[in-house]
């Protein structure tokens, strides 16, 4: 297929600047915080550990998921992607960054404890005290600086102004308690949020640097963060649950089902594969692929499983046979089924 012109993220895994070929946002997705924040950390060992030495990821795209992955990009909107485990949807947000050149991905993992304000920003008041009465201790002055005691999440540090948009990864927000999703609404509408703590002192300290989940320091004005590019955001769900209509309406919606026996699974898992492993191997690599694609269709299964069998079988029991194969069968067994066989 072709690479048609007005696709921005071709998923080639080679980079390049095409994110600054984006036209002009929507008007209903255009934003003007300030003032604007230039540094990006480089891209972090988290992505050259997932996309592997090559940097694509071992993703083979599809044309459909290109088409929804770009719209997404013009439109400003979030991609909530969903699949089994291990079907390439954490991949997608490095696979991003990479190719878009956008630096370090921010990661937000989701629990069942997870509330917005652990993704926006935390206050440690009780550091702020204790530094407060160890100077009264030692008789020294204490020079307040707010700032040191903010530290922006992963969320808040996405929506800080910038003319290029940061990669946020919102990770299992399946796993979450059922109100998160729609406390996400307003800050996923708006591109922005209030810090109480520095709106109340907004009149005699307008501008106030805080931490961020970079570990760098970012200018706040009056208290409130406010996106200009709005950030590129990837959440993943593992379909354990159903999401409100008000948060489907605000994304796009991508779906990567997990690698079948056919032409387009076979490229994707020999693409992975070849990311991690270089060209080596491609005979014994392609007998595990196809062992892995033929075996129980309709099982569950993750394609961890068969770089882990592939690794082990290359670098533990190489030289015989018999040993290789029973123990690829045994790492790539269906997570869905028992110790003894059975679901």
């Amino acid at each position: 297929m072709t690479t048609p012109d007005w696709f921005v993220f071709r998923g080639s895994g080679e980079p390049h600047d095409g994110v600054g070929r984006l036209p002009a946002p929507p008007p209903w997705r255009d934003f003007d915080g300030g003032p604007v924040v230039d540094t990006v950390p480089p891209l972090g060992t988290e992505s050259t550990r997932r996309l592997g030495t090559r940097g694509a990821g071992g993703l083979s795209w599809r044309p459909q998921e290109l088409e929804l992955i770009n719209s997404a990009l013009y439109l400003r909107r979030p991609l909530l992607v969903t699949g089994d485990p291990g079907s390439g949807k954490s991949t997608l947000a490095h696979a991003l960054a990479h190719e878009l050149g956008l630096g370090r991905v921010l990661h937000w993992p989701i629990v069942s404890r997870t509330t917005l304000r652990d993704g926006l920003y935390t206050y440690d008041a009780i550091a702020r005290l204790q530094d407060m009465q160890m100077a009264k201790e030692l008789g020294e002055p204490y020079t307040e600086d707010i700032g040191e005691y903010l530290r922006l999440g992963p969320l808040g540090t996405a929506l800080l102004p910038r003319a290029k948009p940061r990669i946020l990864l919102v990770d299992e927000l399946d796993k979450s308690d059922i109100d998160l999703p729609n406390d996400l609404l307003n800050a996923l509408e708006e591109g922005e949020f209030g810090i109480a703590e520095l709106q109340r002192i907004a009149r005699r300290q307008p501008e106030v640097e805080v931490l961020t989940d970079d570990g760098d320091r970012a200018p706040v004005a009056k208290g409130k963060v406010r996106c200009r590019a709005f950030p590129i955001v990837v959440m993943t769900s593992n379909g354990e649950r159903d999401f409100p209509a008000p948060l489907l309406r605000r994304c796009l919606h991508l779906d990567l089902p997990s690698p079948r026996n056919d032409e387009w699974g076979t490229a994707r898992l020999d693409a992975m594969v070849r990311a991690h492993f270089g060209d080596t191997d491609t005979s014994d690599n392609e007998e595990l692929i196809r062992a892995f694609l033929e075996s129980s269709p309709g099982s569950l299964r993750a394609a961890d499983q068969l770089l882990n069998a592939i690794y082990l079988t290359q670098e533990a029991v190489r030289d015989s046979e018999p040993d290789r194969q029973r123990l690829a069968e045994l790492l790539m067994r269906p997570l869905d089924q028992g110790e003894h066989g059975t679901r």
